[in-house]
Protein backbone atom coordinates (compact mmCIF):
# COMPACT_ATOMS: atom_id res chain seq x y z
CA UNK A 1 0.00 0.00 0.00
CA UNK A 2 2.78 2.42 0.92
CA UNK A 3 4.52 1.73 -2.39
CA UNK A 4 1.31 2.47 -4.32
CA UNK A 5 0.87 5.77 -2.53
CA UNK A 6 4.45 6.69 -3.34
CA UNK A 7 3.97 5.92 -7.02
CA UNK A 8 0.77 7.93 -7.01
CA UNK A 9 2.65 10.88 -5.57
CA UNK A 10 5.24 10.62 -8.33
CA UNK A 11 2.55 10.50 -11.02
CA UNK A 12 0.86 13.55 -9.52
CA UNK A 13 4.14 15.46 -9.90
CA UNK A 14 3.56 15.29 -13.68
CA UNK A 15 1.53 18.29 -14.90
CA UNK A 16 -2.19 17.67 -15.33
CA UNK A 17 -3.98 17.78 -18.69
CA UNK A 18 -5.49 21.20 -18.15
CA UNK A 19 -1.99 22.69 -18.14
CA UNK A 20 -0.77 20.84 -21.22
CA UNK A 21 -0.73 23.98 -23.34
CA UNK A 22 2.33 25.16 -21.33
CA UNK A 23 4.17 21.93 -22.03
CA UNK A 24 5.74 20.04 -24.89
CA UNK A 25 5.55 16.27 -25.16
CA UNK A 26 8.73 14.19 -25.31
CA UNK A 27 9.14 10.44 -25.63
CA UNK A 28 11.70 7.84 -24.63
CA UNK A 29 11.73 4.03 -24.49
CA UNK A 30 9.37 4.06 -21.50
CA UNK A 31 6.73 6.30 -23.03
CA UNK A 32 6.03 10.01 -23.20
CA UNK A 33 6.08 12.79 -20.62
CA UNK A 34 5.06 16.45 -20.69
CA UNK A 35 8.03 18.80 -20.34
CA UNK A 36 7.65 22.48 -19.37
CA UNK A 37 7.72 24.46 -22.59
CA UNK A 38 10.53 26.72 -21.37
CA UNK A 39 12.70 23.92 -20.01
CA UNK A 40 15.95 23.18 -21.78
CA UNK A 41 16.06 19.70 -20.28
CA UNK A 42 14.02 16.84 -21.70
CA UNK A 43 12.36 13.52 -20.96
CA UNK A 44 15.43 11.74 -19.58
CA UNK A 45 16.05 14.55 -17.12
CA UNK A 46 12.37 14.67 -16.16
CA UNK A 47 12.36 10.98 -15.26
CA UNK A 48 15.51 11.43 -13.19
CA UNK A 49 13.97 14.43 -11.48
CA UNK A 50 10.98 12.29 -10.51
CA UNK A 51 12.99 9.23 -9.54
CA UNK A 52 15.64 10.95 -7.46
CA UNK A 53 13.67 13.53 -5.49
CA UNK A 54 15.93 12.88 -2.53
CA UNK A 55 17.81 15.88 -1.18
CA UNK A 56 16.79 18.98 -3.16
CA UNK A 57 20.52 19.29 -3.73
CA UNK A 58 21.38 19.41 -7.43
CA UNK A 59 24.58 18.08 -8.93
CA UNK A 60 27.59 20.28 -8.17
CA UNK A 61 27.86 22.93 -10.88
CA UNK A 62 31.62 22.44 -11.12
CA UNK A 63 30.96 18.91 -12.32
CA UNK A 64 28.24 20.11 -14.69
CA UNK A 65 30.61 22.63 -16.25
CA UNK A 66 33.27 19.95 -16.61
CA UNK A 67 30.81 17.67 -18.42
CA UNK A 68 29.93 20.62 -20.67
CA UNK A 69 33.63 21.04 -21.47
CA UNK A 70 33.69 17.43 -22.64
CA UNK A 71 30.67 18.10 -24.87
CA UNK A 72 32.35 21.19 -26.32
CA UNK A 73 35.52 19.25 -27.06
CA UNK A 74 33.49 16.48 -28.70
CA UNK A 75 31.62 18.97 -30.90
CA UNK A 76 34.92 20.43 -32.08
CA UNK A 77 36.53 17.06 -32.73
CA UNK A 78 33.49 15.63 -34.51
CA UNK A 79 33.03 18.84 -36.50
CA UNK A 80 36.62 18.81 -37.72
CA UNK A 81 36.49 15.12 -38.64
CA UNK A 82 33.23 15.53 -40.58
CA UNK A 83 31.27 13.30 -38.18
CA UNK A 84 28.99 16.28 -37.50
CA UNK A 85 27.96 18.96 -40.00
CA UNK A 86 29.92 22.14 -39.32
CA UNK A 87 26.83 24.25 -38.56
CA UNK A 88 25.51 21.66 -36.10
CA UNK A 89 28.88 21.31 -34.37
CA UNK A 90 29.10 25.10 -34.15
CA UNK A 91 25.64 25.36 -32.59
CA UNK A 92 26.55 22.74 -29.98
CA UNK A 93 29.77 24.57 -29.19
CA UNK A 94 27.91 27.89 -28.79
CA UNK A 95 25.44 26.20 -26.46
CA UNK A 96 28.32 24.91 -24.37
CA UNK A 97 29.85 28.37 -24.24
CA UNK A 98 26.57 29.80 -22.95
CA UNK A 99 26.54 27.32 -20.08
CA UNK A 100 30.23 27.83 -19.30
CA UNK A 101 29.51 31.57 -19.12
CA UNK A 102 27.03 30.93 -16.30
CA UNK A 103 23.76 30.75 -18.20
CA UNK A 104 21.07 28.06 -17.75
CA UNK A 105 22.36 26.92 -14.35
CA UNK A 106 18.78 26.45 -13.16
CA UNK A 107 18.25 23.86 -15.89
CA UNK A 108 20.47 21.30 -14.18
CA UNK A 109 17.87 19.82 -11.89
CA UNK A 110 18.92 16.22 -11.24
CA UNK A 111 19.54 15.41 -7.59
CA UNK A 112 23.14 14.83 -6.52
CA UNK A 113 22.16 11.49 -4.98
CA UNK A 114 21.18 9.42 -7.98
CA UNK A 115 21.40 5.90 -9.31
CA UNK A 116 22.79 5.01 -12.71
CA UNK A 117 26.50 5.84 -12.35
CA UNK A 118 25.89 9.43 -13.45
CA UNK A 119 23.80 8.70 -16.54
CA UNK A 120 21.13 11.17 -15.43
CA UNK A 121 23.72 13.93 -15.04
CA UNK A 122 25.14 13.19 -18.48
CA UNK A 123 21.67 13.18 -20.05
CA UNK A 124 20.69 16.41 -18.27
CA UNK A 125 23.70 18.06 -19.91
CA UNK A 126 23.04 16.41 -23.28
CA UNK A 127 19.45 17.67 -23.35
CA UNK A 128 20.22 21.21 -22.19
CA UNK A 129 23.05 21.54 -24.71
CA UNK A 130 20.89 20.11 -27.52
CA UNK A 131 17.97 22.43 -26.84
CA UNK A 132 20.22 25.46 -26.49
CA UNK A 133 21.85 24.52 -29.80
CA UNK A 134 18.38 24.35 -31.36
CA UNK A 135 17.75 27.87 -30.09
CA UNK A 136 20.93 29.06 -31.80
CA UNK A 137 19.79 27.42 -35.03
CA UNK A 138 16.39 29.08 -34.68
CA UNK A 139 14.33 25.94 -34.11
CA UNK A 140 11.90 25.12 -31.30
CA UNK A 141 13.19 23.12 -28.36
CA UNK A 142 12.47 19.40 -28.57
CA UNK A 143 13.08 19.19 -32.33
CA UNK A 144 15.69 16.50 -31.85
CA UNK A 145 15.63 15.45 -35.49
CA UNK A 146 17.83 18.51 -36.06
CA UNK A 147 20.09 18.32 -33.00
CA UNK A 148 19.80 15.12 -31.00
CA UNK A 149 20.96 14.88 -27.35
CA UNK A 150 22.51 11.44 -27.85
CA UNK A 151 23.26 11.05 -31.56
CA UNK A 152 24.85 14.50 -31.82
CA UNK A 153 25.80 15.95 -28.40
CA UNK A 154 26.78 12.57 -26.97
CA UNK A 155 28.32 11.17 -30.17
CA UNK A 156 31.02 8.55 -29.50
CA UNK A 157 30.53 8.98 -25.77
CA UNK A 158 29.25 6.97 -22.84
CA UNK A 159 28.43 8.26 -19.38
CA UNK A 160 31.08 5.82 -18.20
CA UNK A 161 33.93 7.69 -19.85
CA UNK A 162 32.41 11.19 -19.82
CA UNK A 163 31.61 11.31 -16.11
CA UNK A 164 34.97 10.13 -14.67
CA UNK A 165 36.83 12.32 -17.15
CA UNK A 166 34.74 15.36 -16.23
CA UNK A 167 35.21 14.67 -12.54
CA UNK A 168 38.98 14.80 -12.98
CA UNK A 169 38.65 18.08 -14.89
CA UNK A 170 36.64 19.47 -11.98
CA UNK A 171 38.98 18.16 -9.28
CA UNK A 172 42.36 19.30 -10.58
CA UNK A 173 41.77 23.09 -10.31
CA UNK A 174 40.31 22.62 -6.83
CA UNK A 175 43.26 20.51 -5.68
CA UNK A 176 45.59 23.24 -6.93
CA UNK A 177 43.59 25.94 -5.18
CA UNK A 178 43.60 24.05 -1.89
CA UNK A 179 47.35 23.45 -2.15
CA UNK A 180 47.83 27.22 -2.50
CA UNK A 181 45.58 27.88 0.51
CA UNK A 182 47.63 25.42 2.54
CA UNK A 183 50.81 27.19 1.39
CA UNK A 184 49.48 30.49 2.72
CA UNK A 185 48.58 28.87 6.04
CA UNK A 186 52.06 27.33 6.20
CA UNK A 187 53.64 30.75 5.62
CA UNK A 188 51.55 32.29 8.40
CA UNK A 189 52.64 29.59 10.84
CA UNK A 190 56.26 30.17 9.83
CA UNK A 191 55.84 33.89 10.52
CA UNK A 192 54.46 33.07 13.97
CA UNK A 193 57.38 30.70 14.48
CA UNK A 194 59.77 33.63 14.04
CA UNK A 195 57.61 36.09 15.94
CA UNK A 196 57.61 33.96 19.09
CA UNK A 197 61.01 32.32 18.65
CA UNK A 198 62.22 33.51 22.06
CA UNK A 199 59.07 33.10 24.16
CA UNK A 200 59.27 30.19 26.56
CA UNK A 201 56.08 28.42 27.50
CA UNK A 202 55.02 25.24 29.21
CA UNK A 203 54.82 22.15 27.02
CA UNK A 204 52.15 19.60 27.82
CA UNK A 205 51.78 15.89 27.14
CA UNK A 206 48.55 14.03 27.88
CA UNK A 207 47.23 17.43 29.04
CA UNK A 208 49.75 17.41 31.90
CA UNK A 209 52.75 19.68 32.46
CA UNK A 210 55.78 18.43 30.53
CA UNK A 211 59.02 20.05 29.36
CA UNK A 212 59.38 23.71 28.45
CA UNK A 213 59.25 24.68 24.79
CA UNK A 214 59.63 27.82 22.76
CA UNK A 215 56.24 29.07 21.62
CA UNK A 216 57.65 29.45 18.13
CA UNK A 217 58.44 25.74 18.01
CA UNK A 218 54.73 24.94 18.26
CA UNK A 219 53.99 27.04 15.20
CA UNK A 220 56.97 25.48 13.42
CA UNK A 221 55.51 22.03 14.00
CA UNK A 222 52.17 23.18 12.62
CA UNK A 223 53.96 24.57 9.55
CA UNK A 224 55.65 21.22 8.92
CA UNK A 225 52.37 19.32 9.11
CA UNK A 226 50.63 21.73 6.74
CA UNK A 227 53.62 21.60 4.37
CA UNK A 228 53.23 17.83 4.09
CA UNK A 229 49.55 18.24 3.25
CA UNK A 230 50.40 20.80 0.61
CA UNK A 231 53.02 18.54 -0.99
CA UNK A 232 50.78 15.49 -1.00
CA UNK A 233 48.03 17.44 -2.77
CA UNK A 234 50.52 18.77 -5.28
CA UNK A 235 51.75 15.29 -6.14
CA UNK A 236 48.36 13.58 -6.49
CA UNK A 237 47.51 15.75 -9.49
CA UNK A 238 49.80 13.55 -11.57
CA UNK A 239 47.35 10.67 -11.33
CA UNK A 240 44.30 12.84 -11.88
CA UNK A 241 45.66 13.99 -15.23
CA UNK A 242 45.10 10.57 -16.82
CA UNK A 243 41.74 10.50 -18.59
CA UNK A 244 40.03 7.74 -20.51
CA UNK A 245 37.60 9.60 -22.74
CA UNK A 246 36.95 7.37 -25.75
CA UNK A 247 36.86 4.26 -23.60
CA UNK A 248 33.03 4.32 -23.83
CA UNK A 249 30.93 1.95 -21.72
CA UNK A 250 33.37 -0.60 -20.31
CA UNK A 251 36.72 0.79 -21.36
CA UNK A 252 37.14 -1.19 -24.58
CA UNK A 253 36.39 1.84 -26.77
CA UNK A 254 33.62 0.13 -28.73
CA UNK A 255 31.60 2.58 -30.90
CA UNK A 256 34.26 5.30 -30.66
CA UNK A 257 37.04 5.64 -33.27
CA UNK A 258 40.53 5.51 -31.79
CA UNK A 259 41.39 8.75 -33.58
CA UNK A 260 38.50 10.38 -31.70
CA UNK A 261 39.94 9.28 -28.33
CA UNK A 262 43.35 10.80 -29.07
CA UNK A 263 41.83 13.96 -30.53
CA UNK A 264 39.60 14.39 -27.47
CA UNK A 265 42.59 14.23 -25.13
CA UNK A 266 44.37 16.88 -27.17
CA UNK A 267 41.28 19.07 -27.35
CA UNK A 268 40.57 18.89 -23.63
CA UNK A 269 44.21 19.69 -22.92
CA UNK A 270 43.83 22.76 -25.11
CA UNK A 271 40.52 23.84 -23.58
CA UNK A 272 41.54 23.42 -19.95
CA UNK A 273 45.23 24.24 -19.99
CA UNK A 274 45.80 21.10 -17.89
CA UNK A 275 48.56 18.59 -18.63
CA UNK A 276 46.13 15.80 -19.51
CA UNK A 277 47.19 12.50 -21.03
CA UNK A 278 45.32 9.49 -22.36
CA UNK A 279 45.12 6.55 -20.00
CA UNK A 280 46.94 3.55 -21.48
CA UNK A 281 44.33 1.10 -20.13
CA UNK A 282 40.88 2.77 -20.23
CA UNK A 283 39.14 -0.17 -18.58
CA UNK A 284 40.99 0.61 -15.33
CA UNK A 285 39.51 4.05 -14.49
CA UNK A 286 36.12 2.91 -15.77
CA UNK A 287 35.80 0.42 -12.95
CA UNK A 288 38.43 1.31 -10.33
CA UNK A 289 38.05 4.39 -8.14
CA UNK A 290 41.21 4.08 -6.02
CA UNK A 291 42.71 7.32 -7.35
CA UNK A 292 39.65 9.19 -6.11
CA UNK A 293 40.00 7.39 -2.78
CA UNK A 294 43.61 8.54 -2.67
CA UNK A 295 42.56 12.16 -3.19
CA UNK A 296 39.92 11.84 -0.51
CA UNK A 297 42.45 10.22 1.83
CA UNK A 298 44.80 13.16 1.40
CA UNK A 299 41.96 15.55 2.16
CA UNK A 300 41.22 13.51 5.27
CA UNK A 301 44.87 13.68 6.32
CA UNK A 302 44.79 17.46 5.92
CA UNK A 303 41.52 17.61 7.84
CA UNK A 304 43.03 15.60 10.69
CA UNK A 305 45.95 18.04 10.96
CA UNK A 306 43.63 21.04 10.78
CA UNK A 307 41.32 19.58 13.41
CA UNK A 308 44.24 19.00 15.76
CA UNK A 309 45.50 22.56 15.24
CA UNK A 310 42.04 24.04 15.76
CA UNK A 311 41.64 22.03 18.96
CA UNK A 312 45.01 23.29 20.23
CA UNK A 313 43.93 26.87 19.57
CA UNK A 314 40.71 26.34 21.50
CA UNK A 315 42.46 24.67 24.42
CA UNK A 316 45.36 27.11 24.75
CA UNK A 317 43.01 30.11 24.51
CA UNK A 318 40.52 28.62 26.98
CA UNK A 319 39.27 30.69 29.89
CA UNK A 320 41.01 32.99 29.76
CA UNK A 321 40.74 33.54 33.52
CA UNK A 322 39.50 30.04 34.29
CA UNK A 323 41.50 28.17 31.65
CA UNK A 324 44.96 28.13 30.10
CA UNK A 325 44.69 31.52 28.43
CA UNK A 326 48.13 31.51 26.79
CA UNK A 327 46.83 32.10 23.25
CA UNK A 328 44.81 35.22 22.60
CA UNK A 329 42.65 34.68 19.51
CA UNK A 330 41.31 37.64 17.55
CA UNK A 331 37.79 38.55 18.74
CA UNK A 332 35.68 38.30 15.58
CA UNK A 333 32.16 38.34 17.04
CA UNK A 334 30.22 38.42 20.29
CA UNK A 335 29.99 34.99 21.83
CA UNK A 336 26.78 35.01 23.80
CA UNK A 337 23.29 36.49 23.75
CA UNK A 338 23.19 36.18 27.56
CA UNK A 339 26.71 36.70 28.89
CA UNK A 340 28.11 40.17 28.12
CA UNK A 341 31.68 40.31 26.92
CA UNK A 342 32.00 36.59 26.22
CA UNK A 343 34.04 35.86 23.09
CA UNK A 344 34.28 32.33 21.70
CA UNK A 345 36.94 30.72 19.45
CA UNK A 346 34.47 30.54 16.57
CA UNK A 347 37.01 30.43 13.72
CA UNK A 348 38.72 27.41 15.26
CA UNK A 349 35.30 25.84 15.80
CA UNK A 350 34.34 26.51 12.18
CA UNK A 351 37.50 24.80 10.96
CA UNK A 352 36.74 21.89 13.26
CA UNK A 353 33.27 21.52 11.75
CA UNK A 354 34.70 21.52 8.24
CA UNK A 355 37.40 19.02 9.15
CA UNK A 356 34.85 16.65 10.66
CA UNK A 357 32.72 16.88 7.51
CA UNK A 358 35.73 16.10 5.31
CA UNK A 359 36.55 13.07 7.46
CA UNK A 360 32.93 11.91 7.16
CA UNK A 361 33.00 12.44 3.39
CA UNK A 362 36.10 10.26 3.18
CA UNK A 363 34.12 7.43 4.73
CA UNK A 364 31.45 7.90 2.04
CA UNK A 365 34.11 7.88 -0.69
CA UNK A 366 35.67 4.73 0.74
CA UNK A 367 32.36 2.90 0.86
CA UNK A 368 31.29 4.04 -2.60
CA UNK A 369 34.58 3.03 -4.19
CA UNK A 370 34.62 -0.37 -2.53
CA UNK A 371 31.07 -1.16 -3.65
CA UNK A 372 31.81 -0.97 -7.36
CA UNK A 373 31.11 -4.22 -9.19
CA UNK A 374 32.71 -5.76 -12.25
CA UNK A 375 33.18 -3.28 -15.11
CA UNK A 376 31.60 -0.17 -13.54
CA UNK A 377 31.10 1.63 -10.24
CA UNK A 378 27.48 2.71 -9.94
CA UNK A 379 28.20 4.92 -6.93
CA UNK A 380 30.50 7.44 -8.59
CA UNK A 381 27.90 10.23 -8.13
CA UNK A 382 28.36 9.90 -4.37
CA UNK A 383 32.14 9.91 -4.82
CA UNK A 384 31.91 13.06 -6.90
CA UNK A 385 29.61 14.90 -4.53
CA UNK A 386 31.68 14.04 -1.45
CA UNK A 387 35.02 14.92 -3.04
CA UNK A 388 33.86 18.21 -4.50
CA UNK A 389 32.18 19.21 -1.25
CA UNK A 390 35.31 18.41 0.77
CA UNK A 391 37.52 20.45 -1.54
CA UNK A 392 35.16 23.40 -1.64
CA UNK A 393 34.77 23.42 2.15
CA UNK A 394 38.51 23.34 2.75
CA UNK A 395 39.21 25.95 0.07
CA UNK A 396 36.89 28.36 1.85
CA UNK A 397 37.65 27.39 5.46
CA UNK A 398 41.46 27.34 5.41
CA UNK A 399 41.94 30.98 4.27
CA UNK A 400 39.30 32.17 6.73
CA UNK A 401 41.05 30.38 9.58
CA UNK A 402 44.42 31.69 8.44
CA UNK A 403 43.27 35.31 8.05
CA UNK A 404 40.79 35.62 10.91
CA UNK A 405 42.45 33.42 13.52
CA UNK A 406 46.13 32.56 13.06
CA UNK A 407 47.32 35.84 11.50
CA UNK A 408 45.96 37.81 14.46
CA UNK A 409 46.83 35.28 17.17
CA UNK A 410 49.02 36.65 19.98
CA UNK A 411 50.52 35.18 23.13
CA UNK A 412 49.95 36.31 26.68
CA UNK A 413 53.64 36.13 27.54
CA UNK A 414 53.10 36.89 31.22
CA UNK A 415 50.63 34.02 31.46
CA UNK A 416 53.10 31.70 29.70
CA UNK A 417 55.85 32.66 32.15
CA UNK A 418 53.53 32.26 35.15
CA UNK A 419 52.49 28.74 34.13
CA UNK A 420 56.06 27.73 33.44
CA UNK A 421 57.38 28.98 36.78
CA UNK A 422 54.53 27.51 38.80
CA UNK A 423 54.90 24.10 37.20
CA UNK A 424 58.51 23.55 38.25
CA UNK A 425 59.15 21.59 35.06
CA UNK A 426 62.49 23.35 34.56
CA UNK A 427 63.77 21.02 37.27
CA UNK A 428 64.18 18.46 34.49
CA UNK A 429 67.09 20.55 33.20
CA UNK A 430 69.02 19.79 36.42
CA UNK A 431 68.74 15.98 36.22
CA UNK A 432 72.19 15.60 34.64
CA UNK A 433 73.70 17.59 37.50
CA UNK A 434 71.65 16.72 40.60
CA UNK A 435 70.24 13.30 39.74
CA UNK A 436 66.62 12.32 39.12
CA UNK A 437 65.49 12.07 42.76
CA UNK A 438 66.98 15.40 43.80
CA UNK A 439 65.48 17.09 40.76
CA UNK A 440 62.09 15.56 41.58
CA UNK A 441 62.32 16.90 45.16
CA UNK A 442 63.24 20.30 43.78
CA UNK A 443 60.21 20.34 41.51
CA UNK A 444 57.89 19.23 44.32
CA UNK A 445 59.07 22.03 46.61
CA UNK A 446 58.81 24.60 43.83
CA UNK A 447 55.28 23.52 42.95
CA UNK A 448 54.03 23.39 46.57
CA UNK A 449 55.63 26.65 47.67
CA UNK A 450 55.11 28.62 44.52
CA UNK A 451 58.70 29.80 44.70
CA UNK A 452 60.79 30.06 41.53
CA UNK A 453 63.15 27.19 40.80
CA UNK A 454 66.07 29.59 40.47
CA UNK A 455 65.55 30.84 44.03
CA UNK A 456 65.56 27.31 45.46
CA UNK A 457 68.73 26.40 43.58
CA UNK A 458 70.49 29.43 45.01
CA UNK A 459 69.18 29.00 48.56
CA UNK A 460 70.26 25.36 48.66
CA UNK A 461 73.65 26.17 47.14
CA UNK A 462 73.10 23.79 44.29
CA UNK A 463 74.09 26.22 41.54
CA UNK A 464 75.64 29.63 41.11
CA UNK A 465 73.72 32.43 39.33
CA UNK A 466 75.86 31.93 36.22
CA UNK A 467 75.24 28.19 36.22
CA UNK A 468 71.50 28.75 36.62
CA UNK A 469 71.52 31.24 33.73
CA UNK A 470 73.23 28.74 31.43
CA UNK A 471 71.30 25.61 32.44
CA UNK A 472 67.86 27.22 32.55
CA UNK A 473 68.21 29.50 29.53
CA UNK A 474 65.36 29.21 26.99
CA UNK A 475 67.64 27.88 24.26
CA UNK A 476 69.34 25.40 26.58
CA UNK A 477 66.10 23.76 27.69
CA UNK A 478 64.50 23.66 24.22
CA UNK A 479 67.39 22.26 22.19
CA UNK A 480 69.00 18.82 21.78
CA UNK A 481 71.57 17.79 24.34
CA UNK A 482 72.11 18.40 28.05
CA UNK A 483 71.28 21.95 29.19
CA UNK A 484 74.45 23.88 30.01
CA UNK A 485 76.71 21.58 27.97
CA UNK A 486 78.55 22.56 24.82
CA UNK A 487 76.55 21.56 21.73
CA UNK A 488 79.71 20.51 19.92
CA UNK A 489 81.42 18.25 22.46
CA UNK A 490 78.60 17.83 24.98
CA UNK A 491 80.90 18.99 27.79
CA UNK A 492 79.72 21.24 30.60
CA UNK A 493 80.01 24.99 30.06
CA UNK A 494 79.18 25.59 33.70
CA UNK A 495 80.31 23.81 36.84
CA UNK A 496 82.90 23.80 39.55
CA UNK A 497 86.51 24.65 39.00
CA UNK A 498 87.08 20.97 38.25
CA UNK A 499 84.47 21.18 35.43
CA UNK A 500 81.68 19.28 37.17
CA UNK A 501 78.65 20.23 39.20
Amino acid sequence: MKQTKHLDAVEHSVPSCKHRQAFRQEQDALGSLPIPAGAYYGVHTMRAKMNFAVSSRPVNLRLIRAVVLVKKAAARVNGRSGELPVDKARAIELACDDILAGELEEQFVVDAYQGGAGTSTNMNVNEVVANRALKHIGVQMGEYGIVHPIDDVNRYQSTNDVYPTALRLALIPLVRELAEAMACLQATFQFKEQEYAEVLRLGRTQLMDALPILAGQTFGAYAKAVARDRWRLYKVEERLREIHIGGTAVGTGMNAPLAYAYAMTDELRELTGLGLCRCDYPMDPTQNMDILVEVSGLLKAAAVNLLKISNDCRLLSSGPAGGIGEYVLPPVQAGSSLMPGKVNPVMAEMLGCVAMRVIANDTAVTLAASHGQLELNAFIPLLAEALLESLELLIHAVPLFQERCIAGLTLDEERCREHLERSGVLAAATVAYLGYDAAADLRRVAASSGRPLEQLLLEQGLMTPEQIRQVLSPYAVTSPGIPGHSRENNEPNCGTEEGTM
